[in-house]
């Protein structure tokens, strides 16, 4: 007897970064020496504090039992001191926050617990490929915000029409921004308060990358901004700050009715989190952030060698304020397929096309900031020879 899946996931968006994974894969196994910076997978290891903490909750047998279903207060209670102490933001730890799986996992869920069928998702173009993953799961509508280089990778909501303002029930922001580097001002998040407000929409900030801000610049929360709470959340995730990426651990914070939204939907599909994991993340939260400053500073420096790399074979980046991501331009000639198809082949260096993050995107590489020198140097020494920067 052969089963059909369900209608909804033929309408999945193909998953651009298994594609991407399985090229460079085979280009491995055909022999070659692959530098990949195409990948954003986190290359350091979980601070030793986090891992001895996450033992010895291992080893209490009252932490073997379900979790409860909306989180251990004392990591919610983690959350909101952190909140307090790193953005000057007071938070309820029972009302206005949510523990997650991994924040991807709340992008996901959360056209479903907030939206009907039919509404309209404001998204940026460039932007997470698995933003799209709640649209067609929730089955709505999706209207795109570029984000331009002449406008800093930020949103001009002046160039929404008026018919997509009016029929968007929700919107999406991200900065430090995944794949472009770029961050937020204190204007531009006040100009979207103020927009949100005007036209009934929620804002969804995804502070993925919240940490890591460069040249002595810390990214703004959104939450900074006045009335944020009013119209919106602001997601984490301990996977960029602390390098827990495969412990699936994050949380969602703001606005009480949809904190609510997410709580009641999580409580029907999961029973939260591994209690032992959530007592780690307690540990992490309340530490002295050392080693989240030794990892931004780390960061940095690959940024700054990456730069210099680049510029010596005259490939020059877009700016970039945070985030562990460099967005540079194609060379004339090439789409950001081509390109990235002709460095895997001839020069064996992995980078993600732009067009992987939307239409906008065209044009465009990503480089991850996920290996130490000299294989920086050494990529841009591969690139210079096929002299597509040549004067």
């Amino acid at each position: 007897m052969k089963f059909k899946q369900a209608k909804v996931l033929d309408q999945l968006p193909e998953q651009f970064f298994a594609k991407l994974v399985q090229k460079v894969t085979a280009k491995i196994a055909s022999g070659a020496d692959v530098i990949n910076l195409g990948q954003g997978n986190p290359d350091q290891p979980t601070p030793q504090f986090v891992v001895e903490a996450m033992q010895a909750a291992v080893a209490d047998p009252a932490n073997h039992k379900y979790a409860p279903f909306r989180g251990l207060s004392a990591l919610k209670q983690a959350i909101a001191d952190y909140y307090g102490r790193e953005y000057g933001v007071q938070l309820d730890p029972e009302t206005e926050v949510a523990i997650l799986g991994g924040s991807k996992t709340g992008l996901v869920e959360l056209p479903l617990a907030l939206m009907n069928p039919g509404e309209t998702l404001l998204l940026p173009d460039p932007g997470y490929p698995d933003y799209f993953s709640g649209v067609a799961l929730a089955q709505v509508k999706m209207a795109l915000m570029p984000l331009e280089r002449v406008h800093n990778f930020l949103p001009d909501y002046t160039q929404l029409s008026a018919d997509v303002i009016k029929a968007a029930k929700l919107m999406y922001l991200n900065y430090p921004n995944n794949p472009t580097g770029a961050v937020a001002t204190a204007e531009f998040f006040e100009e979207t308060v103020a927009f949100a407000q005007a036209n009934e929409i929620g804002v969804v900030h995804d502070f993925a990358y919240g940490a890591i801000g460069y040249d002595q610049h810390k990214p703004l929360s959104f939450l900074q901004t006045p009335a944020a709470k009013s119209v919106g959340i602001e997601l984490g995730t301990l996977s960029k700050s602390y390098n827990m990426a495969g412990w699936r651990i994050g949380y969602a914070v703001g606005n009480a009715d949809m904190i609510e939204a997410i709580n009641l939907i999580q409580d029907h599909l999961f029973v939260s989190v591994f209690p032992a994991i959530q007592v780690a993340t307690v540990a992490a939260l309340n530490s002295d952030q050392s080693s989240v400053h030794q990892l931004v500073a780390l960061y940095e420096k690959r940024r700054n060698q990456f730069y210099q790399a680049a510029r010596k074979i005259g490939w020059e980046p877009c700016p970039s304020g945070g985030s562990f991501f460099v967005w540079l331009p194609v060379p004339n000639g090439y789409t950001s397929a081509t390109f990235a198809d002709l460095l895997l082949e001839k020069a064996a260096v992995a980078v993600a096309p732009g067009n992987g993050f939307g239409t906008h995107g065209e044009g465009f590489v990503r480089v991850g900031l996920l290996i130490d020198e000299p294989r920086f140097t050494e990529a841009c020494e591969r690139i210079a020879k096929l002299h597509l920067f040549d004067k």
